[in-house]
Parts: structure tokens; sequence; C-alpha cells
């Protein structure tokens, strides 16, 4: 099943990829100021708070975690459609919210999938090796939308959006039924007593200040490098090294956990974070710089999310690991990127870009001492 997992990876990430870089400047076409778009693109993330922990629960009583992903693919193509109803600023947000519920439940019930799979076969070390084609994915997206858009208008967005939407759902009909029963010998624990444990609030207070970190870059790097003379089709390029980086880093974590303790890991990706926000803040003329700060992204990306499945891996047996990814995905990316989104789109104005990456490079910073003082050294095993 590897190229049929590999496939539903590359359409999720494809649509993300068209989404991250360039719905800002889709936005900024309608005449929306910074503060709306980051209002807007944090009402966007709002919804992965609430949905992920919903059909988390669902999945993990009904064990039928392929047909919420299948179903939830569907109605996310199919709400889409509104954005071509009207372009005022509540239907846009009403739209995005609805959206946003079924689209952002589809990845960690997939992944819940992909690991009970991994399990059987004690490869799940081996993820990253699945999940480097959603790299792929957004790669595809963001270079050939940066082609495209160097030479027609960004309105064109939603059209293309549209179609790798379709892309995500036919893949979800190729992943085969995949009924994840409890566990016995994991059982016993309940969800909210796995939530107790040392390991795992420090580790959601650190994805959650991680993902804030990343408002300003998520929201307004695109607009940022434009409004320095880059040229959008430069600007596709520069997210597509990023991830290129993230591809080599996905290349060999399941050597790196093998060699190193998590937490090390970890507190390594988070330095490199903290270095990248500033490198962007501060040395926006310097393409050179630019470039190093994209290679960064193996580690504030790459690395960082490697570790985090780990950590959710072994906190979350098999009667909980639907609910354990849902969890990792809305304090993540879901209140975290909501909130990063919205800070930036305040401060982007009132204080400027490079105090604005200055906060985001601090809470870097908070998220090392968290994880320095409360996470366990512990190995991948």
């Amino acid at each position: 099943m590897y190229w049929q997992f590999s496939t539903l990876y590359f359409f999720f990430f494809a649509s993300l990829g068209a989404m991250m870089p360039y719905w800002s400047l889709y936005l900024q076409t309608l005449g929306f100021n910074a503060q709306a778009i980051g209002e807007l693109i944090s009402m966007s993330t709002v919804a992965r708070i609430i949905s992920p922990n919903l059909w988390g629960w669902v999945g993990d009583h009904t064990g039928r975690h392929v047909r919420i992903v299948r179903l939830c693919a569907f109605l996310a193509m199919l709400l889409f459609l509104g954005v071509w109803v009207k372009q005022t600023y509540v239907w846009i947000a009403m739209v995005m919210i609805a959206f946003g519920f079924f689209w952002s439940a589809v990845l960690p019930q997939f992944e819940a999938v992909v690991f009970a799979k991994l399990r059987q076969h004690s490869h799940s070390h081996r993820y990253t090796h699945l999940r480097l084609w959603g790299s792929v994915g957004f790669i595809s997206s963001v270079v050939l939308l940066g082609w495209l858009f160097e030479s027609v208008s960004v309105t064109y967005l939603p059209m293309s959006l549209f179609g790798l939407l379709v892309g995500l759902w036919l893949s979800s009909l190729l992943v085969p039924e995949h009924i994840i029963s409890s566990d016995t010998s994991d059982s016993q624990e309940s969800f909210l007593q796995v939530l107790k444990r040392s390991n795992v609030i420090p580790l959601l207070m650190v994805c959650f200040l991680m993902q804030v970190s990343h408002g300003p870059y998520y929201t307004f790097y695109t607009i940022y490098l434009e409004h320095h003379n880059y040229s959008r089709d430069v600007i596709g390029q520069l997210w597509a090294l990023g991830v290129l980086a993230e591809i080599g880093i996905f290349l060999i974590m399941h050597q790196l956990l093998q060699l190193f303790s998590l937490r090390f890991l970890l507190l390594l990706s988070l330095s490199f974070t903290t270095l990248r926000w500033l490198l962007i803040g501060y040395s926006v003329e310097w393409w050179i710089i630019i470039v190093f700060a994209q290679l960064l992204h193996a580690a504030s990306f790459g690395m960082f999310h490697g570790v985090a499945i780990q950590f959710i891996r072994h906190s979350f047996q098999t009667s909980h690991q639907g609910k354990g990814q849902a969890i990792y995905t809305s304090f993540g990316f879901g209140a975290g990127s909501a909130v990063g989104s919205f800070l930036s789109g305040y401060t982007w104005e009132t204080l400027g870009p490079q105090l604005t990456y200055t906060w985001a490079a601090l809470l870097c910073l908070v998220a090392m001492e968290i994880s320095e003082r409360f996470l366990k050294g512990q190995k991948c095993v």
C-alpha cells in the first residue's frame, strides 16, 4: 500500500502548498489589508482546534478511520466551492471555517491508519519515508503555481486549489479499508490518564509555541518578499527549496532517531528555528541569507515534526492513536497557527516585520526552556 498512502500525502500537501504561500496574496487582490488577512487566515485554522479531536474520537471508537478520511475529503472539496459565491470578509471567513473543519480532519485520521500499518511490520521509524511524498506534493504545487502566477493573475488560485482537492478525494478512494481495533493490552489507561503523563502536556505546549512562531512566516512571507522585489517565480522556488530541505531530513530521520534522543533533536530543531526567524526578519535584502534560512526549514518543520510525531506515537498507543494525532494537530497546527496568524496580522503593520519575526524567535527560546526542563531524553525504539 506504499503508493496508495504516498498519493494521498501528495495531494493533501499539494493543496497546502497552493494555499500557504499564495492565499494571502489572493486575499490581498480582494482588497483586504494586513490585519484582515491575518484574521481570515487565523479563522481558517480555528476549525483545526475542534475538528481533529471530534473526528479522532469518532475514529478511535469506530475504527473506521479510512471512511472518515474519504468523507472529510469529499465535504472539504464540496464546501470550497463557496469561495466563488461571494468575496466579502464574512462570507470568506464562513467558507474557510467550514472547509477547514473537514479538510483538517483528513491528515490525523489518515496518519492513525499509516501508523497502524507500519506497526504491524515494526517499521514505525520509517514513517518519514512515506511522509516525504507530502513534501514532494508541496514542492510541485508551490513551484508550478509560482510560475503560473508570474504570467497570470493570482485570482486563478481557487480554481487550482479546487483541482487539488478533487485529487485528494480521489486518492482517498484508493486507500483500502482498514479497521483499527482497540488493543486490550494498552486500552486500560484512559485518554485523560495519558494526557497526565509527564511528557504530554509539555510537548503540546512546545508544539503550540512552535506553530505560533510560524505565524509571520506562513501568513506574510510571500508578501514580505514581494515587497522587497522578489518575483513570484523566485518566491515559489524559495518555498520549494525549504521543502526540498525538509525531504532531505525526512530521508535520514530514521537514522537520526536511532542515534539521538528525541529531546536532543527537539532542542536542535528549536535552536535552528530561532536562528531562521532572525535571519528572515533582519536580512531579507541579502538573497543568499534568505536561501540559507529556507534550508533551515529542514529543522523548523522536518526535524520538529518527525520528533513530535514519535513523541505522540510513544505516548498514545493503539486505542488512543487517533485522538493523540488529533490533539497534536489541534494544539499545533490548529490553536498555534490560529494565534500566530492573528498576532502577526496585528504586529506586522504596527511593529513592523523585524519585530514580528523577533517575537517569533523569542517564542522558540521559551519552547526550548520547556523542552529542557520537562521532556525526557528518550530514544525512539
